[in-house]
């Protein structure tokens, strides 16, 4: 292996949005752990959740209890980590071919905090990377992976070449990822894609926080909302 940086001062945050509170055995866990077993490997702190587990409320404001929720555990349990975190990976099963109803709520409960501001006053995930990972067994993972990156670049994050990994058995109710026999750990093209999914994001993720993060130029909505447009000129004819 080339000589490697040290990522041993980056954070890292997993999401695992099954459906299976715990502690029911987590396929889609089970695939995220040879990702977080790397990432630790080089010495990045790692944090998981199993969101499932935790009382977040549905909707799209960065805290729900002022909008009529009893409790909602995003501003107080889940934020600090998201927020703390240079790398987020999102992982999730396929359910009627699409991404899981817990993933969905993950992205609204991220897209909440979207319009906060970080230290340079870029949108608060400029400077943070991002990855996916999917599992099943069903067709789906690349529309899967689609939906959940464009959604994590459109708010914000960076993402890497090869940001997905997954694994899917036959079609129908066949063996899951961590079932015996089920060929999943040591499926080769898996494994590769969840090895260069992992190290990518960590070179991305060296190289913003090496470079103070996201470079700053023509993307500060307070200097926009300002008047200074940085050089953009409506075309006159629709003006």
């Amino acid at each position: 292996m080339a000589e490697l940086p040290a990522f041993d001062d980056l954070r890292a945050l997993y999401v695992n949005c099954t459906l299976k509170r715990s502690p029911e055995v987590s396929n889609t866990q089970g695939l995220m752990d040879a990702s977080i077993a790397l990432m630790r490997s080089h010495g990045v702190r790692v944090d998981t959740i199993r969101l499932v587990d935790l009382d977040v409320a549905t909707g799209v404001y960065p805290d729900m209890r002022e909008h009529g929720w009893a409790a909602d555990a995003w501003p107080d349990d889940v934020w600090p980590l998201v927020e703390a975190a240079d790398i987020l990976v999102i992982g999730g099963p396929i359910w009627l071919g699409d991404n899981s109803s817990v993933t969905k709520r993950l992205v609204e409960r991220l897209y909440a905090m979207s319009g906060l501001r970080n230290d340079r006053g870029q949108y608060v995930y400029y400077g943070k990377v991002g990855g996916v990972v999917i599992t099943g067994n069903e067709d789906g993972i690349k529309h899967c992976a689609m939906d959940l990156l464009y959604s994590l670049q459109h708010i914000g994050y960076s993402i890497p070449p090869g940001a997905d990994a997954g694994w899917i058995g036959e079609a129908g109710p066949g063996p899951s990822y961590l079932d015996e026999g089920s060929g999943g750990p040591e499926n080769d093209f898996t494994n590769r894609n969840t090895t260069f999914m992992t190290y990518n994001l960590l070179h991305l993720a060296r190289l913003l926080k090496d470079a103070g993060g996201f470079p700053v130029g023509g993307n500060l909505r307070d200097v926009w909302d300002d008047g200074d447009h940085s050089g953009f000129e409506a075309n006159p004819e629709y003006r």
